[in-house]
């Protein structure tokens, strides 16, 4: 079950991601983690089902083995061999159900170590995409200030210009829509 799901989280990262978008990938990493968390739930809630389906197996196992040495206590040969067949049944029971125990507590252990990685991964990813740059975007961002260009954190002259034309594009809409209120109330 789990294999399938990373599978599918890895070609869905891959798929749904362009190369070389970080907040893209991000955002695809943090989808998968959430997937990723669910299925751990679903895991978990297998091996409790698993857990107390044993302890009940064991309990049956337990009561086919009574009735078995009861059994053993009348001459009747043929409930003997049925109370016999029972805890043979029972016993290869509990037995199936201890390895699956066992199987799942091995996935489980897989699915928590690449929760925790996966979400490793996106912790540096998040942060990656909100301020961290590689060598090489740095390179290209100290060429573009090299022929005049300005970083978007440090250009101070074009985010005054922004505002300005943020501003005025305010004064352009609330005196529109003043002019469209005159309008409908008849004044002009």
């Amino acid at each position: 079950m789990f294999e399938g799901l990373r599978a599918r989280l890895e070609k869905l990262l891959a798929d749904h991601t362009p190369p070389g978008d970080p907040k893209a990938r991000t955002v695809q990493l943090h989808a998968a983690l959430l997937e990723l968390k669910v299925a751990v739930g679903v895991l978990r809630d297998g091996m409790v089902a698993t857990e107390r389906s044993l302890v009940a197996e064991r309990q049956q196992l337990v009561d086919a083995e009574r009735r078995g040495q009861l059994a053993a206590q009348i001459p009747d040969p043929e409930t003997v061999k049925v109370a016999e067949q029972f805890t043979g049944r029972h016993r290869e029971r509990v037995q199936v159900l201890e390895k699956k125990l066992a199987l799942q507590r091995e996935e489980l252990v897989l699915a928590e170590r690449d929760l925790e990685q996966w979400s490793a991964e996106f912790r540096n990813a998040r942060q990656g995409a909100g301020g961290a740059r590689t060598a090489a975007q740095e390179a290209a961002w100290r060429d573009l200030e090299a022929a005049g260009g300005a970083r978007p954190e440090t250009d101070v002259e074009g985010e005054l210009l922004q505002s300005q034309i943020d501003r005025r594009r305010m004064d352009e809409a609330v005196r529109a829509q003043l002019e469209h209120l005159k309008k409908k109330m008849g004044r002009e």
